[in-house]
């Protein structure tokens, strides 16, 4: 079992979903960011909870070269989609997207399954296929 799964059942075993694995340098500070979510929203007590148990986890699988600070915190509410299940659990959300000629959409994603998308912009309903997003996010008008 890899690191990443032992982590993913780890999360499961606390009623929580894994979102995904990021890792990342922010000035000096190399981060493992472990993004959780949950049915009715994650809070600070779950994330703390989940912090503990996957310490253990990552003292005997160290990831980063064992040069690393974990943060479990939520995706947040603008987020990357890299996946399906992120695509399918964004459907009635704001999202943007890059496709592979580089043109950028903004609009409703009405509709997603494990080959494609449905973006309502203003003026078209799109089908994207997963292999046509160079990149994709939520996005909220403040």
């Amino acid at each position: 079992m890899n690191l990443e799964e032992s982590i993913k059942i780890t999360v499961e075993g606390c009623d929580a979903i894994l979102y995904d694995i990021v890792q990342v340098k922010d000035h000096n500070d190399n981060i493992y960011r472990v993004l959780v979510t949950q049915v009715g929203g994650i809070n600070l007590d779950k994330c703390a909870e989940i912090s503990r148990l996957i310490s253990p986890i990552l003292d005997l699988n160290e990831p980063m070269n064992g040069l690393y600070r974990l943060e479990v915190s939520s995706p947040g509410i603008e987020r990357k989609l890299k996946f399906p299940q992120h695509f399918i659990a964004s459907v009635g959300d704001k999202v943007k997207l890059k496709d592979l000629s580089v043109t950028k959409y903004r609009g409703v994603l009405l509709s997603a399954n494990e080959d494609e998308i449905v973006l309502k912009t203003k003026s078209e309903e799109k089908t994207f296929s997963y292999d046509q997003i160079l990149s994709a996010s939520t996005y909220f008008e403040w």
